[in-house]
């Protein structure tokens, strides 16, 4: 009793020895909940096979909300020195900042995109006025390939507030990607001409392509009629192939007939 009773009369003695002593079993709690919750994380991700960025996501999340429990649980003691006040002060600035809203806001945006798998890398896509093909996601960006060759970087947050169209589909056991454009006429031809037209260019393309072209007239005004067209491939790179050169061989079959009639 009296070895313990002189331990309380040293921890009592000593300025700020206390709390010391309650920042320690802080950090080591902080430390302790950090790696059981970052090891609980991996193990979920490994087991929902999504990617790795996912855990990264959600483990930056956990240990800026622990690093703000504990630098709240930090204030909660009494007597801190000013100049632990002030370095305390420093590290929780620099956590808040971090954490601001737009960084927690594109961080979860990215988190939803990878769980949520609106498209998949090598998905064909257009997201708002982009188009092209995936090529990465990562937790704040995703990066498409576009027809001229070059990477556009957009953020997560902002895919959130953008139409995303997925080129993908199921045909039987294949994967597919169908890529629609559309195609405008005059009335210069009668609709039994255009049919020839198209008919004539798709033929060309029944061996190439492992469905065939398949279009359709969806508007028709007195000035023009519209149609739609749905072009199958097996890669989503044979989109930037076939869509110009099946465009490019209507327009022509569409002008040679013009000229012939006229």
């Amino acid at each position: 009793m009296q070895v313990m009773s002189s331990w309380f009369d040293i921890l009592y003695e000593v300025p700020y020895l206390i709390q010391v002593i309650y920042l320690v079993i802080i950090a080591v709690a902080a430390i302790i909940i950090e790696r059981i919750l970052t090891r609980k994380i991996k193990g979920i991700v490994a087991k929902t096979d999504l990617p790795p960025e996912v855990a990264n996501g959600l483990i930056l999340i956990v240990r800026i909300i622990i690093i703000l429990g504990a630098v709240g649980a930090a204030f909660n003691v009494g007597g801190i020195p000013s100049d632990w006040l002030v370095s305390v002060s420093a590290v929780a600035g620099a956590a808040v900042g971090f954490a601001s809203t737009r960084t927690i806001g594109n961080l979860m945006a990215g988190l939803y995109v990878m769980v949520s798998r609106p498209f998949k890398v090598m998905d064909y896509v257009t997201i708002g006025n982009i188009e092209g093909i995936v090529r990465e996601i990562t937790i704040n960006y995703t990066k498409i390939l576009t027809a001229g060759g070059q990477v556009v970087s957009i953020s997560n947050q902002k895919i959130l507030d953008q139409t995303v169209v997925n080129y993908s589909v199921e045909s039987g056991r294949r994967k597919l990607y169908c890529y629609t454009f559309e195609v405008v006429f005059d009335h210069s031809l009668s609709a039994d001409e255009l049919d020839g037209i198209f008919e004539r260019v798709l033929k060309r393309y029944e061996n190439k392509l492992p469905r065939k072209i398949e279009y359709q007239l969806v508007k028709l005004t007195r000035l023009e009629r519209t149609y739609r067209v749905h072009l199958y491939v097996k890669k989503p790179k044979e989109i930037f192939l076939y869509h110009p050169k099946v465009l490019d061989e209507i327009i022509r079959e569409w002008e040679k007939a013009k000229a012939e009639k006229g």
